[in-house]
């Protein structure tokens, strides 16, 4: 319960602050205990809060049901669905190691755990928290982003080198501000502290926030030039999706309605959808 005083509006601030600002989980969500030596090892996912299916389920929290990496609800066709359907002996061999803040410092941990499960197959999805910052020079440098992005990889080459691995492409953040700056209850969640560094004073047109915004465009172009390279260094047992999620035309339909920035059931099917073609894994 709230603290006596704190308003619910309060409440709602500190969780999207929380998701999008690059805060961590409190109290860390307790993860399934690896499967046996034998038998597929299914499916680990590193990430952020896009990757835990973050209120997806229309709360501003992860419903990890609604990953478009590993969820198993009815909603979205994950890719733990299409590989059930491949081969039904992965059922619950899903292991969501994704966190609402992340940043590509917390990768190496992530990957860490997906080793420790056994995993065959990898989803990173890594890099929207390094740019949503409090503003354009706190974003991470994208040497210090490739520096991050190499150790989690690295970690799962030398764990699991049998595994395989799909980097994906941080989406079009700007393409979000484009479509919702003119809509007046994107531009109310936004002001929560929604993003900062690129959707604070969001309708805009002075000069000084456009170079901002510009800033922010540039430097996940940057990052996923980067995730394109990391992916390349790994070896043939990395997979890119070769900017297909960056290449969403995102609407305001498939974002969820309490935050306009995360992608609702819709907008993870679509990732799930995009992002299948392009894992070598589809029949």
């Amino acid at each position: 319960m709230p603290r006596r005083g704190v308003t619910a509006l309060a409440c709602l601030a500190a969780l999207v602050a929380l998701a999008c600002e690059g805060g961590t989980s409190a109290t860390p969500r307790p993860t399934k205990s690896a499967p046996p030596s034998s038998g597929p090892g299914g499916i680990a996912a590193l990430g952020d809060s896009i990757t835990t299916g973050f209120a997806s389920c229309l709360v501003l929290t992860s419903c990890e049901r609604n990953s478009w990496s590993t969820g198993d609800g009815l909603r979205v066709q994950s890719h733990y669905r299409r590989l059930l359907e491949q081969n039904a002996a992965i059922r619950d061999r899903t292991y969501n190691h994704a966190r609402p803040g992340a940043r590509a410092d917390a990768l190496e941990g992530q990957a860490q755990a997906a080793v420790r499960d056994r995993a065959d197959y990898v989803t990173v999805l890594i890099g929207a928290n390094d740019a949503c910052r409090g503003g354009v020079d706190a974003m991470t440098p994208v040497a210090e982003f490739r520096a991050d992005v190499d150790r989690g990889l690295r970690v799962l080459r030398t764990g699991r080198p049998k595994a395989r691995v799909l980097v994906v492409s941080i989406p079009d953040l700007y393409r979000l501000w484009e479509v919702g700056h003119g809509d007046s209850r994107a531009v109310r969640a936004w002001r929560r502290g929604i993003c900062p560094s690129l959707l604070a004073e969001a309708t805009s047109t002075a000069p000084a926030d456009r170079a901002r915004r510009a800033a922010v465009r540039e430097r996940i172009d940057a990052y996923n030039t980067e995730l394109v390279a990391a992916c390349r260094a790994y070896g043939s047992r990395c997979r890119h999706d070769g900017g297909a999620v960056h290449k969403v035309r995102f609407t305001l339909d498939l974002l969820n309605p309490l935050d306009w920035f995360h992608p609702n059931a819709t907008g993870q099917g679509r990732i799930a959808e995009v992002t299948w073609r392009s894992s070598g894994l589809a029949n």
